[in-house]
């Protein structure tokens, strides 16, 4: 393992600065690059019988991304993570970006959003979102985001707490933010959500490097053990990196079939052939995932331990 200082803050903005940036924006900005990362990125096998048991007093979240476009499949994938609630009572859903494409306006809301989760929606399931480099700013006051105006924010339930980060518009506030409150953290778990990933073996995009290069020493230092990416449009696994699982679940509607470096050295499981949500609970010291695909397949599943 690298090592890490116990302040962070300093060093990554000499990063960002090294890297010839003031502040990152994902909009404008071509800093992400493909690793050299060679070749199978496959699906593993289909996992037979869903598991039907969540534990009493558990946290109970599903997670989705790159989904805003009101077509076909993000409206089977909806209903699809409306029928898994049944066996899978998760209690809110967080967003990784590009919640919504094209115009958004009220209309567009109300076609690629509420229309899509509607019955989450009637449930009284919150989502908390985080923003993509196809969002509007505007989204951050949208009452069914949850965002309260902030780019990005925190908020807890039992003993886990949530980072919703701006991975669009990375700069320095945002990285002292993220310090102080990752060190004033009492959390048990701490889980880290945006939308650019700093770990991909995607053909198209591949990973953030600039943003790997502020963020990842920090999730290291002040124990980040789960984050939850998007951008790239399937479903990927990654090997753990310095003790960090990370997952990218950006196919929630839009799917890039055959976006999957074949034989990555990165991935652990991986899915581009159907859209895919993430199904997660933490009941103390281990956390329990499930990919479901648009079919209701179990495309990937198992554990991270604390």
């Amino acid at each position: 393992m690298l090592p890490l200082p116990n302040r962070f803050f300093t060093f990554a903005l000499t990063a960002l600065l090294a890297a010839g940036v003031a502040s990152w924006d994902g909009r404008f900005t071509g800093a992400r690059a493909s690793a050299a990362l060679e070749a199978v990125a496959t699906a593993p096998a289909n996992v037979a019988a869903h598991q039907q048991a969540t534990a009493a007093g558990s946290v109970k979240f599903a997670v989705i991304g790159d989904m805003g476009n009101g077509n076909r499949r993000q409206l089977e994938t909806g209903r699809r993570m409306w029928t898994e609630h049944a066996r899978f009572p998760y209690e809110f859903v967080i967003t990784v970006g590009d919640n919504l494409y094209g115009s958004q306006d009220v209309s567009d809301y109300e076609r690629k959003f509420v229309i899509p989760y509607k019955p989450l929606i009637d449930a009284k399931i919150p989502f908390y979102a985080s923003l993509g480099n196809h969002d509007e700013r505007e989204q951050v006051s949208y009452p069914l985001f949850n965002m309260n105006g902030n780019p990005y924010y925190t908020f807890t339930r039992g003993g886990v707490q949530f980072f919703a980060l701006d991975s669009v518009v990375m700069n320095h506030e945002q990285l002292r933010w993220l310090e102080d409150e990752l060190g004033q953290s009492k959390a048990s778990w701490k889980i880290a959500y945006f939308h650019h990933p700093i770990y991909s073996s995607g053909l198209r995009h591949g990973p953030t490097l600039v943003l790997r290069t502020a963020l990842e020493p920090i999730f290291g230092t002040f124990g980040v053990k789960v984050i939850f990416t998007g951008h790239e449009h399937f479903y990927e696994r990654l090997h753990p990196r310095y003790g960090i699982q990370q997952f990218i679940t950006g196919s929630g509607g839009q799917l890039r079939t055959g976006g999957l470096r074949r034989g990555s050295i990165e991935t652990a499981a991986g899915n581009d052939t159907d859209n895919v949500f993430m199904l997660v609970e933490i009941a103390g010291d281990v956390l329990r995932f499930e990919a479901v695909s648009r079919m209701g397949t179990i495309v990937d599943s198992g554990t991270v331990t604390r």
